[in-house]
């Protein structure tokens, strides 16, 4: 199987919803549309961000679907696996990858915190029933299942994976992974708060979440980097940073619905139980993205 080497910008994107909490699939499209013409690489859909938790497996393979005819073939299209069984989990993949996905983003376990043993075999199976490219998020922090450097490397045999979405929160870890398995995998930095650190060390790309609303922006940290302009990158990635930690918490969908809404690229639409926030929790958000807004770098802005 050919290894694509993922590496750039790819968005976990906020799935769309009406008033009435069914999938709003024009407005979904109509955002993929505007992060794509602002450059991102590769999108997920249906991760953390997306609700996943909240949608039937049906109503995944639909966004999906919208996924893949809004992009066009422009970019490549990922789909998250978070199914709580191995068994749902291949009924899933079969169910995208008759629909044309480029690959998986498949996570090791999902509520029940499964041994390191039961994780690798789990992705395995996943990665062999897909036959595609596959990445493996690991979350530690969120899912309480960790695959460390050491797992990655009996992992190696299996050439389906190619990349690792990390977000232990510990920076130190991409250099780990570096230093035990070189190249093997392309690596991608999950955490919006520790982007800089992450491209600096040499990740190849991020699983963005503000991305979503500030997509250029969010490439122009990327292409900086990768350019070694370390001092305009951190200028721009200190304008971003108070953004960036909404993501990094039990209400990130709140949080960066909420900036979409304030930003014009979307609504605040989502699934119960979730609620839009309210008094000071809502104006701290609002706060932030008016002084990023009134600050923002016309040089690298998002176009509507």
């Amino acid at each position: 199987m050919q290894n694509p080497r993922w590496q750039g910008i790819f968005p976990a994107i906020t799935t769309k919803f009406h008033a009435d909490e069914s999938i709003d699939a024009a407005g979904t499209a109509k955002h993929i549309d505007f992060q794509i013409r602002n450059g991102i690489h590769g999108l997920v859909t249906c991760g953390s961000l997306g609700e996943a938790s909240t949608l039937s497996l049906e109503e995944k393979l639909q966004v999906a679907k919208i996924a893949l005819e809004a992009a066009d073939g422009r970019i490549p299209v990922l789909a998250n696996v978070s199914e709580t069984s191995t068994r749902e989990a291949l009924r899933y993949i079969d169910g995208a990858n008759k629909l044309g996905v480029a690959g998986f983003m498949v996570m090791p376990s999902v509520i029940y915190v499964a041994d390191a043993r039961e994780a690798m075999l789990n992705v395995r199976t996943m990665a062999k029933a897909a036959a595609k490219p596959i990445m493996v998020y690991n979350n530690p922090v969120a899912y309480r299942v960790d695959l460390k450097p050491e797992h990655m490397v009996e992992l190696a045999d299996c050439e389906e994976i190619v990349a690792i979405k990390e977000s232990t929160d510990n920076i130190r870890r991409i250099t780990d992974l570096r230093n035990v398995l070189g190249d093997r995998y392309q690596l991608f930095l999950g955490v919006d708060d520790l982007a800089y650190e992450g491209l600096a060390l040499g990740c190849d790309g991020l699983l963005a979440g503000v991305g979503c609303a500030f997509p250029r922006e969010t490439v122009a940290l990327y292409d900086l980097m990768k350019a070694g302009q370390w001092a305009e990158a951190l200028k721009l990635y200190q304008w971003m940073t108070p953004m960036l930690h909404l993501d990094v918490s039990t209400k990130l969908v709140q949080n960066l619905k909420l900036i979409d809404l304030l930003v014009g690229v979307g609504t605040e639409h989502m699934r119960r139980p979730r609620l839009p926030l309210v008094g000071e929790e809502r104006a701290f958000i609002e706060n932030i993205v008016k002084k990023a807004l009134a600050t923002r770098p016309a040089k690298y802005q998002s176009v509507a």
